[in-house]
């Protein structure tokens, strides 16, 4: 019988190299990931583009507007005749030798101030109690608060001219009643202080529910694990919120606390309804002034320059929020 010869090799001994995988089993010659073209890390842009141009137009077409005809003399006749009449600077610098700018100007940064610290404080109280209130009452309370939100401008205005009415106002008569004789037939729209004070306790019972349900829902989120360990440490109830509640809202507090700058720096239907401004100009504010000098005598361009002025002192007083605001990535506090 012939033997049968092996067409196997032995391997040298001592080698401990594996045997390379045929191609098969390792897939061929690996392959290098293709980035994408220009079109595909443009799509996403490209994708934006149209509600970026969409707001673009509704919010930088009016504010271009607004600064291109602050330096335009644009009164009524210009404006029938269809002129353009450029003055340069001669619309700043007559709103700013005017006294009576800067006197509106302080008084409206003081009722901002005044308004939105009341305000504020008041929505973060009624967010706080409303922790802790049972229910059945919070319910109640915010229901409340949806309806004095949901009420018109011009309706709660109305009611409360009612209220502080010198002869018929229920606030009055109260008054009257609880034995303050010396408030009967009192005029509370005799000074512009007093209009003022009015008007701002309007604003503040009108901004409450909002900031209310925005601090409540923070104070929604804070795990009450926080809290629970702060009891156990014995922590006050000062303690706590310093060193629990303050550090958990401080964003959402400073964000409410912008937005009510920004709405009632520029409150002006308020202040119109009831005395327009008045007494004798006691309680007029810049965006006041703005609808007097811009309708009422028809000088567009000086009005149009009042509003760029609104526009940086409002970004004077709110620089702080804003610079942190810009540096932080996304927005984010």
């Amino acid at each position: 019988m012939t033997a049968v010869k092996t067409t196997e090799t032995a391997a040298p001994a001592g080698d401990n190299t594996p045997p390379a995988l045929p191609p098969a089993v390792t897939g061929g010659t690996p392959r290098r990931r293709r980035r994408g073209g220009a079109f595909d890390r443009a799509l996403p842009y490209l994708l934006l583009a149209p509600a970026l141009i969409a707001i673009l137009w509704l919010i930088g077409f009016p504010v271009v507007s607004v600064v291109v005809t602050s330096f335009r003399q644009l009164n009524l006749g210009e404006l029938v005749r269809g002129e353009i009449v450029w003055t340069g600077i001669d619309n700043y610098v007559t709103v700013l030798q005017d006294d009576r700018f800067w006197t509106v100007s302080l008084r409206t940064v003081v009722f901002t101030v005044a308004v939105v610290g009341v305000s504020v404080g008041a929505g973060l109280l009624i967010a706080l109690m409303m922790r802790v209130l049972s229910p059945w009452v919070r319910i109640a309370l915010q229901i409340a608060m949806l309806c004095a939100w949901a009420m018109p401008i011009l309706a709660s205005t109305t009611v409360y001219q009612w209220m502080f009415d010198q002869n018929y106002g229920i606030l009055n008569k109260t008054l009257v009643q609880l034995g303050f004789d010396s408030y009967a037939g009192y005029s509370w729209f005799s000074s512009g202080t007093s209009t003022l004070s009015v008007v701002g306790l309007l604003i503040v019972w009108q901004a409450i529910p909002f900031l209310a349900f925005s601090l409540y829902a923070g104070l929604v989120g804070i795990p009450r694990d926080l809290y629970e360990a702060a009891g156990i440490d014995g922590a006050t109830g000062w303690q706590t919120f310093r060193a629990v509640t303050w550090p958990e809202i401080r964003s959402l507090l400073m964000m409410v606390t912008f937005l009510s700058t920004l709405w009632d720096f520029k409150v002006f239907a308020q202040i119109w309804v009831f005395r327009e401004g008045g007494p004798s100009g006691e309680s007029t504010t810049l965006p006041v002034l703005q609808y007097l000098e811009g309708i009422a005598k028809s000088h567009f361009g000086v009005a149009a320059a009042i509003s760029v002025l609104m526009m940086v002192i409002l970004g004077l007083i709110t620089f702080q929020y804003l610079r942190r605001l810009l540096k932080t990535e996304e927005g984010k506090l």
